[in-house]
């Protein structure tokens, strides 16, 4: 498949490209770029070699493409920062839905982007209940953040969005054991969940064991 390495590239250069721009703006999280870039390249490149292997079916490339697209630089940005930055959790949702849109039409159809809308609300109002609950325990990004990957996590179906979220809790769980042992000071108002969410879907994307029928 000769498009592998321009996917790579514009992976790499994707990454690049959203380091800057949380760099930017008012209220800047500046990251590694360089960091970012290589490893987003390496993410697209991985959804090349699952597609080339005959792992993921040509239709479902957008969704996995969508969650990897920020996946790093909002991870590194929520760990270094304790934010989930605007400028890249509210495009995310106009990606997913373009995403997601483009899989439904080339594979399984409306029952994907219906799922997948459902999905992403249920995951939004999730989260909005248990910030109302406990304020502390999610930060407004997180819920921001969670919407989107809803969407993209759902459009594989209600299991693989069910076991992304418990990913994501645990992910979040280890974090905070991991800080509890080493006394870090840089999470003294929380654990961030975002790297949580974000890895979460990204795995359930790459390898999301039962999709949708196509015509079902």
């Amino acid at each position: 498949m000769s498009w592998g390495i321009p996917l790579i590239c514009f992976g790499t250069a994707t990454g690049w490209a959203a380091g800057r721009l949380l760099a930017a703006g008012p209220r800047p999280a500046p990251v590694p770029v360089g960091w970012c870039a290589a490893a987003t390249g390496v993410l697209w490149g991985a959804v090349w070699a699952l597609r080339r292997d005959g792992a993921l079916p040509g239709w479902w490339l957008p969704v996995p493409l969508a969650a990897t697209a920020f996946a790093v630089p909002l991870a590194t940005a929520d760990i270094l920062h304790r934010r989930v930055p605007d400028v890249l959790t509210l495009p995310a949702y106009g990606i997913g839905v373009v995403a997601v849109g483009a899989a439904a039409s080339g594979g399984p159809g409306p029952p994907l982007a219906i799922t997948a809308v459902v999905g992403g609300a249920a995951t939004l109002g999730a989260h909005l209940l248990v910030r109302a609950l406990a304020p502390a325990s999610l930060g407004a990004g997180d819920v921001k953040l969670s919407g989107s990957l809803g969407l993209l996590a759902a459009a594989a179906g209600w299991p693989t969005l069910v076991v992304s979220m418990v990913f994501a809790s645990l992910v979040t769980a280890v974090l905070a054991g991991a800080a509890a042992l080493m006394r870090s000071a840089r999470w003294r108002d929380g654990v961030p969940h975002g790297p949580g969410l974000l890895a979460a879907t990204c795995v359930g994307v790459l390898f999301p064991g039962g999709l949708p029928p196509v015509g079902g």
